[in-house]
This record gives structure tokens, C-alpha cells and sequence, in this order.
């Protein structure tokens, strides 16, 4: 992640950063303090793989914690009061034009989308053509397979 790279969430996305950041600290890390041991009662450390995987295991527990402290230390939590217009945090209704068919989205950052709960990144080409759009407004969206045309149905 780069630095200085603005980090948007929702409330909701901030509080499960921060039960991962939780689970980390209390649970993976006394479980991986445990395995370590386990492993060096085998003996010889130079030739243990369940110590080596357990010490890259308690690599990657700590890389992790490092990337939750910093996200949630330069989060900034979305308010989504202001329905008038999609923005982060908002559940968008729209149409396909092209086929007729409604779905709906929540807008969120980017650490956050999640394509199969219907979670759209603002950095995404849908994402992107529907920050600042109103109910009603049609829109053309600049997609992979080229542009298609959406309808914003609901706000909410």
C-alpha cells in the first residue's frame, strides 16, 4: 500500500479490520507462540520445517498486524448521511439499460469490495461513474468489454 494513499471504510468495514487486528493480536499470535514451541521440542532446529513454518507463519501474523495498525491509523470512516448522491457507503438500486435488468451495489474504498457480496470498489469503472450521480441520472460506464449504460434507481 502506498503511503499517503487515502484509506476509506465504512464504519462497518473499520470494525472488521479492527476484530482482525484483535483476533491477531490474541488468538494467531499465542497459537503460533505454541506451535514454535511445540516445534523446538522436536530438537534439531536445523532441520525442523515445522519450526521453519511455524517462524514464517509468526512472519506473516506480524506483517499483517503491521498492515491493520497502519490501515486503521489512516482510515477515514465514511459518513453516509447525505443520500442525495451515491458517495462511499451508499447502497445504490440501478438499471442496465442494455438488458433491463436492476441489481444493487454498496459503494465502498477499495480494502473493503468484495465483487460476490455485491461490495464495489469507488476505484472501480462502475464505482467511478456512479460517485457524485443522483436518482434518475443515466449514466455510461467505461467497462473492461467497453461502455454500457446505467440508470440510478435508488439511494440509499
Amino acid at each position: 500500500m502506498a503511503k499517503n494513499e487515502e484509506i476509506l471504510l465504512t464504519a462497518q468495514g473499520y470494525a472488521e479490520l479492527e476484530e482482525e487486528l484483535n483476533d491477531l493480536r490474541v488468538n494467531k499470535r499465542a497459537e503460533n507462540v505454541q506451535a514454535i514451541k511445540e516445534a523446538r521440542s522436536h530438537g534439531d532446529l536445523s532441520e525442523n520445517s515445522e519450526y521453519d513454518a511455524a517462524r514464517d507463519e509468526q512472519a506473516k501474523i506480524e506483517a499483517r498486524i503491521v498492515e491493520l495498525e497502519y490501515k486503521l491509523e489512516h482510515a477515514t470512516i465514511i459518513d453516509t448521511k447525505d443520500k442525495d448522491k451515491v458517495n462511499v457507503g451508499c447502497e445504490v438500486t440501478i438499471l442496465y439499460i442494455d438488458d433491463n435488468e436492476e441489481d444493487t451495489y454498496y459503494i465502498v474504498g477499495s480494502l473493503e469490495a468484495d465483487p460476490f457480496a455485491n461490495k464495489v470498489s469507488n476505484e472501480s469503472p462502475i464505482g467511478q461513474a456512479l460517485i457524485g450521480s443522483k436518482v434518475g441520472d443515466v449514466i455510461n460506464v467505461e467497462g473492461p468489454n467497453g461502455t454500457y449504460q446505467i440508470k440510478v434507481l435508488s439511494i440509499a
